[in-house]
């Protein structure tokens, strides 16, 4: 029972962990990342899809993207999504492409950029947190009905503890990197 419970805070905590890296990879740095603008929304002939499913987007250089739809008749939507999205940029319709330049990010938006990546990962780290407080009540409720003895329960405990840090390690890992990786000019 109590293993079972560790397994499954692996796996929750490791969602949360995925997701938060997800999300980092649509944080803007100064390099031109597909990731940027693959979960942009368009509005495409009244259903709302990403744009990731309209198009492929690549990296031309450091900073431009490249997005070829696969419908040409989504051009003009998929401009319109980029423009009205919070990115900041302002799409180039290249004949059956659009060219998305990325603007170097000055000092003040890099801090910005950083303070989301804290506030995100200390959001990811609650997840985790939230899955040990579950896990550990499971354990100790286990304890207190008597189907665990409570040196097990003590054990599980310690070792869900260890499932957390080592999930919280991978996500001050992933903040680190890409907070240095913001912060390059």
């Amino acid at each position: 029972m109590v293993q079972e419970s560790l397994d499954d805070a692996r796996t929750r905590m490791g969602g949360a962990v995925s997701s938060f890296r997800r999300e980092l990879s649509g944080v803007r740095t100064s390099r031109a990342n597909p990731a940027l603008v693959e979960s942009l929304d368009v509005d495409y002939f009244g259903t709302r899809m990403q744009l990731k499913e309209l198009a492929q987007i690549s990296a031309g250089d450091v900073r431009m993207l490249i997005i070829q739809p696969w419908d040409q008749n989504a051009i003009e939507l998929i401009s319109k999504a980029i423009q009205q999205s919070d990115l900041g940029m302002t799409p180039n319709i290249d004949g059956d492409r659009i060219r998305l330049n990325i603007p170097p990010m000055t000092e003040e938006r890099r801090r910005d950029m950083v303070k989301l990546v804290r506030t995100r990962a200390e959001e990811a780290k609650v997840a985790v947190r939230n899955v040990r407080k579950d896990v550990r009540e499971f354990i100790q409720e286990m304890e207190k009905d008597g189907d665990i003895g409570q040196d097990d329960s003590r054990r599980g405990q310690e070792q869900l503890q260890k499932v957390t840090d080592g999930a919280v390690a991978d996500i001050d890992e992933s903040s680190a990197a890409k907070e240095t990786e913001v912060m390059q000019v």
